[in-house]
């Protein structure tokens, strides 16, 4: 990508299609979607990193700003950018693993300058602005080059608004849903499949999921981080998975798309969106590789409950017939918690911890854990472990070595040893026994 900054010109005198403020979510202007000249006022918010670093969670969600515009291929991008706090915003373009083309895969980052400025990018995509800071403001006034986007926003656009882009905007391959902390960026086509949808009952039920997952983290909304989590229909996807999540994004393919742009699809079968959502919201100091893919569904879970759904852990197993709370526990005692027990198996021992502790109880630990801050590198497995038995221990108020021994669980005699030193008494009824 290039990027030319041209002279500066009068910026605030200039005439404009219409402005958009994007403070705590990715909201959009709401000017006519048949032009593509419009401005964006944006007011810095803290970054995905030092936010990530503030809630204590292994995956970091987006510092992207909506702008409603898709940017083709090769096409110089012209903009005007007037920064009155000093602080300048970067044009990113792309939506993450999103483009076909597999060398486009990560957005393209382009800093601005005060004035006009042109971008070029070879590989096009979808057009967004980021302000790192602490409140600064600042306007960019996107002058041509771009096209608009099929865009509907939670509590702004109508249904029928949006029906009328789908039939008038046919220039962009890509459609975006924006809610106060969701951008869902998939195909046109994608969407063609699905349009007869209520787009703001469903990014309502998206919103019920986040906010289920901030719950259970034990954040207020002031609490809350202000950026928004991006969902994005994938081309392609790493072998072995069905969707994934990472740094800045959670991703799909083409054929999850009737459970993530359906409101009935999100609502009950939406398990693969509760769970990569969840990866942006685990904590990391206990959270061994073992267990990358176990707490995660903590969140899953609490999605489940906060929707009316019934949990998967109630559900039997279509070849055995079992829940898994009756395959895992008569394993118990167990020699080795990692090789011994399924997937959904293993969410046992962390469900069980709610039921004996009160449903606030990972609540309690995820604010213990962000009030700490304790250190651990992601090839300390034995920390990890260890301090997944001492955090539980101490926000329970019990010593849980009985517990993660009689899973199996590999903590080692240090930690058991650590937990041991806290003097806390042994549960009033074992853990390991409930079920739902």
């Amino acid at each position: 990508m290039t990027h030319t900054p041209l002279s500066r010109r009068g910026f605030l005198g200039a005439a404009t299609a219409g402005a958009v403020l994007l403070g705590a979510g990715p909201a959009l202007a709401t000017t006519s979607a048949l032009d593509a000249r419009r401005t964006v006022v944006l007011r810095a918010r803290p970054s995905a990193e030092s936010e990530r670093l503030r809630l204590q969670q292994a995956l970091g969600t987006t510092n992207f700003h909506p702008t409603g515009l898709h940017l083709p291929a090769a096409t110089p991008l012209t903009v005007q950018v007037d920064a009155p706090d000093g602080l300048l915003p970067t044009l990113h373009v792309g939506a993450p693993d999103t483009h076909p083309d597999v060398i486009y895969k990560n957005p393209r980052a382009c800093p601005l300058s005060a004035g006009v400025n042109t971008v070029t990018d070879p590989g096009g995509g979808m057009v967004y602005l980021s302000l790192i800071g602490e409140g600064q403001k600042a306007k960019v006034k996107f002058l041509g080059g771009a096209v608009p986007v099929p865009t509907f926003v939670l509590g702004e656009t109508t249904e029928s608004d949006f029906q009328s882009q789908l039939d008038t905007l046919t220039a962009a391959p890509q459609v975006e849903l924006l809610s106060p902390y969701g951008i869902v960026t998939v195909t046109r086509d994608g969407m063609l499949a699905w349009r007869e949808e209520d787009h703001g009952g469903l990014l309502t039920v998206l919103e019920t999921i986040i906010s289920s997952h901030a719950a259970i983290s034990g954040l207020t909304d002031r609490e809350r981080s202000p950026l928004p989590f991006h969902l994005v229909e994938a081309p392609r996807m790493p072998t072995g998975a069905g969707a994934y999540a990472t740094h800045g994004w959670t991703a799909y393919p083409r054929t999850y798309l009737d459970r993530l742009i359906t409101v009935e699809g999100l609502r009950t079968r939406g398990w693969g969106v509760y769970h990569e959502l969840g990866h942006q919201h685990q904590q990391m100091a206990y959270k061994p590789t073992d267990l990358t893919e176990v707490t995660v569904n903590i969140y899953s879970l609490a999605a489940q409950r906060t929707l009316g759904q019934p949990s998967n852990l109630t559900k039997p197993d279509a070849k055995t017939g079992l829940t898994p709370y009756q395959s895992a526990l008569p394993k118990l005692p167990s020699s080795g918690y990692v090789k011994g027990f399924g997937a959904f198996e293993k969410l046992v021992p962390f469900r069980q911890l709610e039921l004996a502790f009160g449903d606030d109880f990972w609540p309690r630990l995820h604010r213990l854990v962000r009030a700490e801050r304790p250190a651990s590198d992601w090839t300390e497995t034995d920390k990890r472990w260890g301090y997944l038995a001492l955090y539980t221990s101490r926000t329970a108020g019990r010593d849980l070595s009985g517990f993660w021994t009689r899973w199996g669980a590999p903590v080692t005699a240090e930690y058991l040893a650590r937990v041991s030193a806290l003097g806390l008494p042994t549960p009033d009824t074992d853990p390991s026994t409930l079920a739902e």
